[in-house]
């Protein structure tokens, strides 16, 4: 009892502290012009989001960490290895996302990081994780918890630990492309991984994992006051990619990697429709979709944006509630 309690304070605080933030926030942003740049396949559709300032991520980046020390200062909650490894990486992908916002910011249009650049720095960070999780004396196992499956993969567990970092890290910063959505899918899933890190009792600071997540959840529940339709801030690849990346660490550290693609099933489903637009268009120089990610496949469908948001936001909860049954409860 004595934990749940302190999940809703902790929830509570973070939402507080990430209101103040977006409504001392948000004038800054727009006062240094700190605008979103939109791809010129969305000017049209998207044309009233021009103006709208980005770097978002910080509404909810910010709270949480000093939220964070808070706790840990009043000895509610303790810095332990498991905590200081999450930490790491959602503080090294936000910063990765910061450094691409600022300078699409710089350029004034809609290119940061290339490809390789990003991709570079997401794998140190994530080659960094690696080498925390297994000095920690972890093996390497996929396990199926419900099946008590336990599948030691060996050197081949390092590379799908960074296949799983970079995957979840841009697939929520393809879904950052509506008012709400990646903000949104973010609270569920971060509420179904916090309900399984307090079940994932041989964890050291399995406690403090499912903290961090309950704290998160208040401060994008605070974050989304400025983020739904109409959105008067973006969180940009400083909180798209910080999330993401965040996911995929506690889905490690929890042993619940698998599950993972089930929990953020719209995630899934946004990366791919990209992938199989770009393989498919090689092959034929011809379009599966409309647009992709497949969110604005459906705006060119003439899916009304609020009207996807809500339909992704449903798919997703489905998802985290299979999960949930598959993982926790079953």
């Amino acid at each position: 009892m004595l934990i749940m309690t302190k999940a809703i304070l902790a929830m509570m605080i973070g939402f507080i502290l990430s209101v103040i933030a977006g409504v001392v926030l948000i004038p800054i942003l727009k006062k240094f012009k700190i605008n979103q740049s939109l791809s010129v396949y969305l000017r049209d559709a998207h044309k009233k989001k021009s103006h709208t300032p980005t770097m978002g991520g910080l509404i909810f980046i910010l709270p949480t960490l000093f939220t964070v020390t808070i706790f840990i200062l009043t000895d509610r909650m303790q810095m332990s290895y498991s905590l200081a490894i999450v930490l790491l990486a959602f503080l090294g992908y936000a910063l990765i996302g910061f450094i691409d916002d600022y300078l699409i910011i710089l350029r004034h249009n809609n290119k940061g990081l290339t490809e390789g650049q990003k991709l570079l720095l997401q794998l140190v960070i994530a080659v960094i994780f690696f080498y925390l999780f297994m000095k920690a004396e972890n093996e390497p196992l996929i396990w199926i918890h419900t099946f008590n499956i336990r599948w030691n993969i060996g050197f081949f567990y390092g590379l799908f630990i960074l296949f799983l970092l970079l995957a979840s890290s841009n697939a929520v910063n393809l879904t950052d492309g509506l008012d709400g959505l990646a903000g949104g899918l973010s609270v569920i899933a971060f509420l179904t991984f916090g309900i399984i890190s307090f079940c994932t009792g041989w964890l050291e600071g399995y406690q403090e994992i499912g903290l961090f997540c309950f704290i998160l959840i208040g401060c994008l529940l605070g974050f989304l006051v400025f983020n739904t339709s109409p959105a008067k801030v973006f969180m940009g690849d400083t909180g798209s990619l910080s999330l993401g990346a965040t996911l995929g660490t506690i889905a490690i550290l929890t042993r619940h990697e698998l599950l993972l693609v089930v929990i953020g099933i719209v995630f899934v489903m946004e990366t791919m429709s990209c992938i199989i637009q770009r393989y498919y268009y090689k092959l034929t120089h011809k379009r599966i979709f409309p647009m992709a990610p497949i969110h604005h496949a459906f705006e060119k469908w003439g899916w009304r944006e609020q009207d996807i948001v809500k339909l992704f936001w449903i798919i997703g909860l489905l998802g985290a509630m299979v999960a949930l049954a598959f993982g926790v409860w079953l």
